[in-house]
């Protein structure tokens, strides 16, 4: 197993706390100290869903990143029961660091059921994952500590369609792209933690929309940017460690704040997940 993915299967695997419904879990070290974003919302959606009946599975989250986290420090959680019903069941968790909450976020579990059934299609036309260059390839050639960590140690292989935004923006200047994702190595047959982990990766280019369309690399000096809530709707079962492809767009940027928004296709085409999420964005003038 690749290092990378088994460190992010050690922090989505929680300890149960002293008092019902509490468990407790690591940080992976960042090179800015900061707990990311995708990291607390993945181990949130685990938290939650360990209170809830296997067979009623994730089908949607609503969360607020509330404070920075400390990658120094390990993360508590606190899930609250709200609601169990016939069909539905609602969960909401809290993420706490020195018992100040960094994570809020509410999650709804269904039973699986049937009903009317469509997509929108994947895009056409697109090369595939094995025609891109891997992360790892790309971030080589760059001297700097997070181009390091995300070649290295990222549990994820992201390969960007149409050129990468590391350095400089490479491709066209519009507010959309699609970027090629899956872990390193297998992950466990478990559905609950295939969610997670995508969960996990769909923090992680959502911003490069905006910053596309914008001409702003991630080395940008002075770039400020922070996750401020998410928003994700499971809609068929899928495996983080196989390719998915992640549409994304940015509707709007604007007083400090983008709007980022995406789907995520297996590679056969099935549409799995569609998320969204506004962040703070400042780009010095």
């Amino acid at each position: 197993m690749h290092d990378s993915v088994a460190l992010m299967l050690d922090a989505l695997t929680l300890v149960p706390g002293d008092q019902p419904d509490s468990f407790s879990a690591p940080s992976l070290r960042m090179p800015r100290a900061r707990v990311y974003g995708g990291q607390v919302l993945a181990q949130s959606i685990l938290a939650a869903t360990l209170c809830v009946p296997q067979d009623r599975p994730l089908h949607s989250v609503h969360a607020y990143f509330l404070r920075p986290g400390d990658d120094r420090a390990g993360i508590d959680f606190a899930v609250d029961r709200i609601h169990d019903g016939r069909s539905f069941s609602t969960r909401r968790a809290q993420a706490y660091q020195s018992g100040a909450p960094i994570l809020s976020l509410i999650a709804s579990f269904q039973d699986r059921d049937n009903g009317l059934d469509h997509q929108l299609n994947m895009p056409e036309d697109i090369p595939g994952p094995s025609e891109l260059p891997s992360a790892a390839e790309e971030l080589s050639r760059l001297d700097h500590p997070m181009a390091d960590y995300w070649a290295n140690y990222r549990p994820f292989d992201i390969r960007h369609i149409g050129g990468t935004l590391y350095d400089v923006v490479h491709g066209d200047r519009v507010a959309r792209q699609s970027v090629w994702m899956r872990t390193h190595s297998p992950l466990p047959d478990n559905p609950a933690l295939h969610r997670a982990a995508i969960a996990w990766a769909s923090d992680y280019t959502i911003f490069e929309p905006a910053f596309r369309r914008h001409g702003v690399a991630w080395a940008t000096e002075g770039l400020k940017a922070a996750s401020l809530d998410h928003a994700m709707w499971f809609h068929r079962d899928a495996r983080a460690d196989e390719w998915m492809l992640y549409v994304l767009e940015s509707p709007s940027a604007q007083g400090g704040r983008s709007l980022g928004t995406g789907r995520i296709y297996s590679q056969d085409g099935i549409l799995v997940a569609s998320v969204a999420q506004e962040g703070m964005l400042r780009v010095p003038q």
